[in-house]
């Protein structure tokens, strides 16, 4: 068995020309685009598989002829538009020896063409050649062009096995076929499916800069509360930090009580009907009372403290508790994002990302009901999620932003180096014969899950497509 390790540095190599660099990820991503964008608005799974089957040419080489009894050959299928108009662009065929280089529509049934209004349409006469599942009326275009037609019949094992993966209900669908999927297909697609995943965040990192300003400082510190949310208070954790007035907190930055009155305040943690009167203790008391002060001074308003979730919480994750963690990054860490970029190394990140609580809270998870002491400290697990969900997406998006492709780098090798997440996703995979060894796996796997399986869009996925054409290999992705 090769260790994780061999397989991150083969993986880099797949991609050390194009994932990781930043103008090829995007020219990665755009013709990912092009290359899946008809099969998201495809009427029906019939037209989705005709896509497939002809971008993929799994049809003869030799002997196709159109429907009007002319040989037929196919040199380039050409590429799939992502806008409005024909499915793909730029083909060149063959038809009756004479070559056309232009559009190509493809359709379950053929009288779609006029379903669709295409022969009304100027966008389509350009078409060269029309496909279909079933040719049930002539084609013609806007100028009154009689269009070529082609019925394309998909190979009866593919149907097969498409019609298996949409019925499966096991998750993931493709699970029978995953022992047997070659090591590269596995390792080059959670490669892509990682960069996709921190695009993905990049998205968001991208909307909050538009809303700041474009301050970075500020959407670094939303971004690092979101995931003190961990999951369940993420919204809220989200909100907050939108709506605090870090300029005011930082003027009393030295003073961690008031920072923490801040802190919890500015959550709507300290309004009375958040506290019952027999649980308003003296430090619950004095935090208000400076709540109140800087309120005046600064004319704050505090969220409703009724965002909080805290049903079936473990104690640990109430929002007191990682307020006050958070309280002891900005306070005694000194935490931002020149020191986030700094880091280097994952011990460098858990360095940076260890947080504790003040007394109070190591005897209390809110506010009047004593505990047994514990430090409250961040666990490794949990700085890991930090890691993965603040730190390596802000670097990456970051490092976009300002075109520097080392700081893209270190944040693909910064998830490579953090453990994997253990949930539902990561041990259904695990069970079905892939472990996640790296958070860049695991990563990987959520966006498999949310934006290819959940969806049924096999036809998307490197795992699916194998499936479709029956690829077995002894390998066992296991070994990955």
């Amino acid at each position: 068995m090769k260790s994780r390790f061999y397989y991150a540095s083969q993986r880099k190599n797949i991609y050390s020309h194009f994932a990781f660099k930043i103008q090829a990820l995007d020219f990665t991503i755009k013709r990912k685009r092009l290359i899946f964008a008809g099969l998201t608005n495809m009427n029906t799974n019939m037209e989705k598989l005709l896509h497939y089957v002809w971008r993929h040419r799994m049809f003869p080489d030799s002997g196709l002829r159109t429907e009007e009894g002319e040989n037929l050959d196919i040199i380039d299928t050409g590429l799939p538009n992502m806008h409005a108009g024909p499915d793909f662009f730029n083909a060149k065929v063959k038809v009756g020896g004479q070559l056309w280089v232009g559009n190509v529509e493809l359709h379950e049934r053929a009288s779609d063409w006029y379903r669709h209004r295409h022969d009304t349409n100027a966008a389509y006469d350009n078409v060269v050649l029309h496909v279909c599942g079933t040719v049930d009326h002539e084609a013609r275009t806007l100028s009154g062009r009689l269009l070529p037609q082609v019925r394309l019949e998909v190979p009866t094992e593919v149907n097969r096995r498409y019609e298996e993966l949409l019925a499966e209900e096991t998750y993931p669908p493709c699970h029978r076929a995953i022992p047997h999927i070659d090591t590269l297909t596995a390792a080059s697609w959670l490669s892509a499916l990682t960069a996709e995943r921190l695009e993905e965040k990049t998205v968001r990192t991208n909307a909050w800069l538009e809303r700041t300003g474009g301050d970075w400082e500020r959407v670094f510190f939303i971004t690092l509360a979101r995931s003190f949310g961990f999951g369940v208070n993420a919204e809220a954790f989200e909100q907050w930090a939108a709506e605090l007035p870090l300029g005011a907190v930082a003027k009393h930055r030295d003073d961690r009580f008031q920072v923490e009155a801040f802190f919890l305040g500015g959550a709507g943690l300290l309004t009375d009907d958040m506290v019952a009167p027999e649980r308003r203790d003296n430090y619950f008391i004095r935090l208000q009372k400076e709540y109140t002060y800087l309120t005046h001074k600064f004319s704050l308003t505090p969220m409703a403290g009724t965002a909080w979730r805290f049903l079936r919480m473990r104690p640990q994750n109430f929002p007191h508790v990682r307020l006050a963690q958070l309280v002891d990054l900005y306070h005694s860490r000194r935490l931002d994002l020149s020191r986030l970029l700094e880091a280097r190394k994952p011990s460098d990140f858990h360095a940076l990302l260890s947080a504790s609580v003040t007394p109070y809270w190591e005897t209390h998870y809110c506010f009047g009901r004593e505990s047994q002491r514990k430090q409250k400290a961040l666990q490794a697990t949990s700085i890991d999620l930090l890691v993965i969900n603040a730190a390596a997406p802000l670097i990456f998006a970051y490092g976009r932003a300002h075109m520097d492709e080392a700081l893209c780098e270190r944040a693909f090798e910064l998830l490579e180096h953090t453990r994997a997440e253990k949930n539902f996703i990561t041990r259904s995979w695990e069970a079905a014969g892939l472990k996640a060894t790296s958070a860049a796996e695991s990563q990987a796997l959520i966006r498999l899950r949310h934006h290819y399986c959940d969806r049924k869009d096999c036809l998307r996925c490197r795992f699916g497509a194998a499936y479709l054409a029956g690829k077995r290999k002894n390998h066992q992705l296991s070994n990955i």
